[in-house]
């Protein structure tokens, strides 16, 4: 690698809700990383709306665009691709950063890479952890996506399990709106489990039958909601202690169907690196946990920084290069793809 020219990528997410591009040097160090939240517009409506998502990435792309150049003596010129999310996402959102990315790619004649926003996702570990190399367990956990993934190589992966209704983050965020809280509810679910005392509750642990290592947790949702629903009709409000034992044993069930699932697949087929990734791996609770009892198991552990564990283009930069490497290259007329799903 130190003998390679340096090879630049620009990366554009529009997935969702954040507005980001980002420049990756090798696939691992980052130039810049510039992320617009439109956290404080959609918490009004208790949640993404997809219109107002899309309006907002056309209002602030060519901003983060000169935002994500503004400190570095890069151009455009030096940029060696332009890679972007095609899917999956918000089918409106997606599209802003696509054409924004193509425009990119006509104008200045770079090579343009569509990129799945999973295994971008993966990706976050090579940045925080420049050491980590295939193969390795990648334990993916957002707000839509719930995945065990064996990564082979790079781009070379097989699929162990998945979830197969709600993911962990949709799960936490529709509980935590029935608790009282703010979207994102994720992370105040997680500062509430602090105060929280375990043995109040007893949450399922969702199994799904014939299959080891696939995730179900519509049925715990359900289940809380309906502890929920109850406990509102006995009194008029729920108070912290009760908001703060729910949020620890909710948390306690979920972690213990990614704990179980991470270590019996790493000990099944013999991998001794397990990484996490995802925005629900910002959760301190269960990064501890998955730690904890994967040392125990003698896995080493992985996990990126916050900054990268959510939506960014970094991790869309570091998952282009390696197409790049390849020289797999996207065509110009490549469409967004929602639903796209990660094999």
């Amino acid at each position: 690698m130190n003998d390679m020219k340096d090879v630049y990528i620009l990366g554009i997410e529009t997935s969702c809700d954040e507005t980001s591009i980002s420049i990756v040097k090798n696939g691992r160090d980052v130039v810049s990383n510039v992320i617009s939240s439109q956290i404080d517009i959609h918490k009004l409506y208790g949640g993404v709306v997809p219109e107002i998502a899309s309006r907002k990435h056309i209002e602030n792309m060519q901003y983060v665009f000169n935002e994500a150049f503004k400190n570095t003596n890069l151009s455009m010129n030096d940029m060696d691709a332009v890679a972007v999310t095609y899917g999956p996402g918000l089918v409106g959102a997606l599209l802003v950063g696509l054409s924004f990315a193509k425009g990119l790619s006509m104008s200045y004649d770079k090579p343009f890479i569509g990129v799945n926003h999973i295994e971008g996702h993966i990706c976050s570990n090579y940045i925080s952890n420049k050491e980590l190399e295939p193969p390795f367990i990648a334990l993916i956990i957002s707000g839509g996506h719930t995945n065990l993934v064996h990564v082979i190589d790079y781009y070379n992966y097989k699929i162990y399990g998945r979830t197969m209704d709600d993911a962990v983050g949709e799960c936490f965020d529709k509980i935590a709106r029935n608790l009282g809280f703010e979207y994102p509810g994720g992370a105040k679910i997680e500062k509430a489990s602090h105060d929280g005392k375990n043995g109040i509750f007893n949450f399922p642990r969702g199994v799904v039958r014939d299959s080891e290592y696939d995730f179900t947790f519509s049925g715990l949702k359900s289940h809380v909601l309906n502890v929920i629903n109850v406990l509102k009709k006995q009194n008029s409000c729920l108070d912290k202690k009760v908001i703060a034992n729910i949020s620890l044993e909710l948390q306690n069930s979920i972690i213990d169907s990614l704990v179980y699932r991470t270590i019996s697949l790493s000990k099944k087929i013999n991998i001794d690196k397990v990484a996490v990734c995802g925005g629900v791996s910002a959760n301190d609770c269960i990064k501890k946990a998955l730690e904890n009892e994967l040392e125990k198991n003698n896995i080493k552990f992985y996990y990126p920084e916050k900054i990268y564990s959510t939506d960014n283009g970094a991790m869309i930069a570091s998952s282009g290069y390696y197409h790049y490497l390849k020289k797999e290259f996207s065509n110009l007329d490549l469409n967004a793809k929602p639903d796209l799903e990660f094999s």
